[in-house]
């Protein structure tokens, strides 16, 4: 897959040290990956949610932390829409991303 977006996770990973190895190996993992359906992405990351227009929700370290991306299985790419904590994802609407 095409990470379309590496700025923003190395950004939001400069900024919160604790999320960042998580964040480089969500990253790492994904670019090497060639997901075909959600099922070949959750052969990766068994906890990622399809929620809505092709948004999906990655766990990352242990829950603490959530990115939401737009995969396209078919263009394999990624493109990396949000990332914050638990607390944080729970007040915004995916909808609006």
């Amino acid at each position: 897959m095409h990470v379309l977006s590496r700025k923003t996770i190395l950004e939001y990973a400069n900024r919160h040290a604790a999320a960042k190895q998580y964040l480089l190996a969500w990253h790492k993992t994904t670019e090497a990956a060639q997901w075909n359906s959600v099922n070949d992405m959750r052969a990766d990351f068994p906890s990622a949610e399809m929620v809505v227009d092709g948004k999906v929700v990655f766990n990352i370290k242990a829950n603490d932390y959530r990115l939401v991306a737009l995969v396209g299985f078919g263009s394999k790419r990624v493109f990396v829409l949000w990332i914050g904590t638990h607390a944080e994802y729970d007040k915004i609407r995916i909808e609006d991303l």
